[in-house]
């Protein structure tokens, strides 16, 4: 399968996903072109971990369809072209993080210098030091070199800085940005409103589920980014 020049970084249809009785993703359509940096913002339960969790080919969908970079997430994933970091993710206690990344870059065809990663990341001062002996913020930073050492085309973040504290938090969406600026896309779920406000392209508003309203920052700020998060509706609206 051939990547297509022309498509979009990420695109999505109909997507669908359900446990037992739970509507977890409830047809979603979207569509991310290449060099945007998309928040998915909603409260917990909306289904953003869910979503990201298809996209990357975590788990399969019970209806719809998902490409990236005109293929499967899973041909994307083998390929290198898509990062992803977990909200919660275990790392080998005994290893270091120089280790636990040059591990990682070994799995992929091609990559990044580790040391680059670990730069990235804000990281590189710890490469000696074993996971058991990192903080949850720490941990957390070590989880994106880990998605970016591929080099990744699209870089996909599950709500990244639940564990840090205000500073980190600061200082790792600087680290996103510079990321950001060599032309990749970046996708990232988040229940923080400042963060989607201050570090977002796009905003995807999702409650029970669903799509509630997509709109650039510009465009949802105007109508007030507070208010909407805290009066979202079931009905998919698009903001202009």
């Amino acid at each position: 399968m051939d990547i297509h020049e022309g498509a979009p970084a990420l695109s999505v249809a109909g997507l669908r996903k359900t446990y037992g009785e739970n509507r977890a993703v409830d047809g979603i359509d979207l569509v991310v072109g290449r060099g945007e940096v998309v928040a998915l913002l909603g409260p917990n339960g909306a289904g953003k971990s869910t979503t990201i969790d298809m996209l990357v080919g975590l788990a399969r969908p019970d209806a719809g369809e998902i490409m990236l970079f005109g293929v499967s997430p899973r041909e994307a994933v083998r390929r290198g072209m898509v990062g992803v970091m977990p909200q919660e993710g275990a790392l080998l206690d005994d290893v270091t993080v120089g280790e636990t990344v040059t591990l990682i870059a070994s799995l992929h065809r091609t990559s990044i210098p580790v040391e680059e990663a670990l730069r990235r990341a804000g990281v590189a001062g710890l490469a000696d030091r074993r996971a058991a002996r990192l903080s949850g913020g720490q941990r957390q930073r070590v989880r994106f070199a880990m998605a970016l050492v591929p080099g990744p085309d699209l870089l996909v973040l599950d709500e990244p800085t639940a564990a840090m504290d205000v500073e980190a938090r600061h200082e790792f969406w600087q680290s996103m940005h510079a990321f950001a600026e060599t032309g990749r896309t970046v996708l990232f779920s988040t229940h923080y409103l400042e963060e989607a406000e201050a570090y977002a392209d796009r905003v995807v508003l999702m409650r029970a589920g669903r799509v509630a309203a997509d709109g650039p920052v510009s465009a949802v700020g105007a109508l007030g980014l507070e208010d909407a998060f805290l009066r979202l509706t079931g009905a998919s609206e698009t903001v202009r």
